[in-house]
């Protein structure tokens, strides 16, 4: 294979190196053909998560080399400090098994103490991920941001701060199971030495400062990869270690994946984030030829809008029949906190007895669990209490739909639509990406950034930035996007682009907003909606309303009104139904 110039100069580098490489740039190829021509060396390559593992053990195999060892941190952790061990693995507790584990006692306002273990959990986490040696040295309540939360934090912050130092004390002695980052951390905290001559650290962008440290502190030749733009596990305590490390800068600018407009749109969006902080010159070079439009994909920031999106396609619309939901089906209908979207709905309809969820059936009712969300600032269980309240009733038939309808991980490729958060999409790459409109735009920015009231987290507004630019560079040929999510300079010249379909666009634009679409383009929607463009009556939009209160599909509502599919949700949300008739 032919190597650009940017990959011959990373081969021909020496000493510790980082690597700013953009999506769909070649890393993986660039380490492999960096690891061959240092072929008699011992190399570690460290992947961020298991499933880059597997294809990373594949490719060097493939390339003949014996001499790279492939792990994650940690399962490089795992096997010095659990293998062969006493020690027993969870993926998690939930508030109520921690609750039971440090007997917890009621006190306070009713489901105080279940607050109180949701916090411990989530200090647990933060000191696991953290390069601090002992829990005091760290000040959790500055992680909290929800009002409620923040004030529970403050008022009990001895006792979690204490019960945090027995929960760790528990698994350490193996009286309780582990958690996977408990085992990293104490793996880090032993300061090991690794017997390697090069250290190959992937996605350095999502790194925690645990990891980061263990890599640092190694004597190997140490070379880090990642794009800092692809930074959006903050949540996880990632860091960017791209601009923790002083080594000698590479750069790798051009994209393979995609084509010339997405690398622009990309390099605009980046730069939205010049409203609230200082960004340097960002260079995508897009080479993309792909034509196909085999795999198509639905991406999304949040759970909640990709059940609502599945819903309204494969249901509501019948535009698809085989789906595939990246990752288990099932975890998007899972709270954080262990409890599912049929607890939540039993605990909506008063039906304690049918709860399995210890911590949901103690609920007296949802406006309780409501405000439990708030108080642990429970995001996840925040989204699902949505869903419920959206479609109540309906919702065991619309789950059991989609399971039916949902293809294997070995047909994924069969399937008319696949759905994805942002975040479970990192490394995929798909033929078309639909985007949808729940991630963050240049106008909502501009306008939290000039409310001189408001409160943000430069960081957090970043890796939102981030997540949509990490959604619109999976794709490697067509791109759907809303209107709203282009950035400002674009929505004037939108029409220009031929591989990027955008979606919603307002009837009137122009530098102004003010001219007309084409002729065409109305002629073109009159042919099959005749009432298309014609102002809504009073009359008619009573006819909207109760065919929205029978239940009658959005399509069928569009046929029966000579309307677009379009039109019709447009107007819904106008009218506020689903807000005024959620039932």
């Amino acid at each position: 294979m032919q190597l650009t110039d940017e990959q011959i100069k990373i081969l021909e580098s020496k000493g510790n190196i980082k690597i700013n490489a953009i999506a769909g740039s070649g890393k993986t190829t660039s380490l492999i053909e960096y690891a061959k021509l240092r072929g008699k060396s011992r190399i570690l390559y460290l992947a961020f998560n298991k499933s880059v593992k597997i294809e990373a053990v594949t490719k060097f195999q493939e390339a003949g080399l014996k001499n790279v060892r492939v792990e994650t941190a940690h399962s490089l952790a795992y096997s010095y400090i659990v293998k062969n061990s006493r020690y027993k693995l969870c993926h998690g507790y939930t508030s109520f098994q921690t609750k039971n584990i440090l007997k917890i006692k009621p006190f306070g306002e009713k489901l105080n103490d279940f607050v109180l273990a949701n916090h411990v959990n989530k200090f647990v986490n933060y000191f696991c991920n953290s390069t601090a040696k002992q829990v005091k040295e760290l000040d959790y309540s500055q992680l909290v941001h929800e009002p409620k939360a923040k004030k529970f934090v403050q008022k009990y912050y001895e006792n979690i701060e204490k019960l945090t130092r027995l929960f760790l004390a528990k698994m350490d002695k193996a009286e309780i199971e582990l958690i996977h980052d408990f085992y990293l951390k104490k793996f880090q905290l032993s300061s090991p030495i690794l017997n390697f001559d090069f250290i190959l650290f992937d996605e350095g962008q999502d790194a925690s400062p645990t990891m980061l440290d263990i890599f640092l502190k190694q004597n190997s030749t140490k070379v880090i990869v990642g794009d800092i733009h692809q930074q959006i596990y903050g949540w996880r305590f990632a860091i960017n270690s791209l601009d923790k490390v002083n080594f000698t800068d590479y750069y790798l600018t051009k994209s393979f994946r995609f084509n010339a407009e997405i690398a622009e749109l990309a390099v605009k969006i980046l730069n939205t984030k010049k409203h609230f902080t200082e960004i340097k010159p960002i260079q995508i070079n897009g080479l993309g030829k792909n034509n196909k439009t085999k795999t198509r994909v639905t991406l999304a920031r949040t759970n909640v809008t990709l059940l609502i999106k599945a819903i309204e396609l494969l249901i509501e619309d019948s535009k698809i029949n085989k789906i595939y939901f990246e990752g288990n089906i099932s975890s998007y209908t899972y709270a954080a906190d262990g409890g599912s979207i049929y607890d939540i709905l039993n605990l909506y309809n008063g039906y304690h007895k049918l709860i399995k969820d210890k911590l949901i059936k103690s609920m007296k009712d949802f406006e309780q669990l409501e405000e439990y969300a708030d108080k642990t600032d429970d995001a996840q269980m925040k989204m699902i209490i949505q869903v419920v309240k959206k479609y109540t009733n309906q919702l065991p038939y619309l789950i059991k739909q989609l399971k039916i309808n949902h293809v294997n991980d070995n047909e994924k490729q069969e399937a008319d639509m696949i759905f994805s958060t942002v975040h479970k999409s990192k490394g995929m790459e798909y033929d078309e990406v639909n985007i949808q409109n729940d991630f963050i735009s240049e106008e909502k920015i501009k306008k939290l950034v000039d409310d001189k009231e408001a409160k943000f987290d430069p960081k957090g507004l970043a890796e939102e930035v981030n997540m949509l630019y990490v959604a619109i560079t999976r794709t490697k040929n067509i791109l759907k996007i809303p209107f709203d999510l282009l950035p400002l300079s674009e929505q004037t010249e939108y029409e220009k682009y031929k591989n990027i379909i955008v979606e919603d666009a307002p009837i009137h634009i122009s530098d102004n907003h003010k001219t007309e679409r084409s002729n065409d383009y109305q002629n073109k929607i009159k042919e099959t909606h005749k009432q298309a463009y014609q102002k809504w009556t009073t009359d008619l939009d009573d006819k909207l309303t109760e065919m929205f209160c029978f239940g009658i599909p959005i399509n069928e509502i569009a046929e029966c009104t000579n309307r677009t599919v379009g039109a019709i949700r447009s107007r819904i949300k106008k009218l506020e139904l689903r807000d005024k008739y959620p039932d």
